[in-house]
């Protein structure tokens, strides 16, 4: 298996991650306060079951916050 360098990307690409990264860092952030705050009782399913989910990029923090939560 070989490794890509930085230096070996396109420049699209790089640029694409430099602008990705934050946001996904951002989003996976938002939710796990937002877990952490929300009551057990406005919560779809286990807390404990959704902190793991939250972690998997980048469909954890989406999945979360559209089905995890009740209104």
């Amino acid at each position: 298996m070989t490794h890509t360098s930085w230096q070996d990307l396109q420049p699209w690409q790089r640029t694409a991650t430099m602008v990705l990264a934050p946001v996904e860092l951002a989003l996976t952030a938002y939710a796990a306060v937002d877990l952490a705050r929300r009551p057990r009782s406005r919560v779809r399913g286990s807390k404990a079951i959704w902190w793991p989910i939250i972690f998997i990029q980048p469909v954890g923090p989406i999945a979360y916050l559209i089905r995890g939560r009740r209104s």
